[in-house]
């Protein structure tokens, strides 16, 4: 009688224990899942947030000069990167021929 009763106190024991692992278990996927759900709305929230404007937007585009005086500089500014380009690319080609 003394053996069915550790028999009886050990699985209770480890039932219980079993209970508490999987409560854990099943709230830490909980969490988890909770994290994740909360990120994908942050993420959905940000396609649809409004952007950050530098202030030109707030020109207005309805004047042909400030709509030339824009053309003009940024074509100024595609030319002044396509010089630093060339001249970088100029670089890398030298030291690829130093070494």
């Amino acid at each position: 009688m003394n053996r069915y009763r550790e028999s009886t106190s050990s699985t209770l024991g480890s039932l219980i224990s079993g209970a508490v692992l999987g409560a854990a278990g099943l709230a830490l996927w909980l969490f988890s899942e909770a994290d994740r759900r909360q990120q994908a709305r942050k993420q959905k929230a940000m396609l649809y947030a409004p952007r950050i404007q530098d202030g030109s937007e707030a020109l207005d585009s309805s004047s042909s000069n400030l709509g030339t005086n824009r053309n003009e500089n940024l074509e100024k500014r595609v030319e002044q990167l396509n010089t630093a380009i060339a001249d970088v690319r100029r670089q890398l080609e030298e030291l690829g021929e130093q070494e």
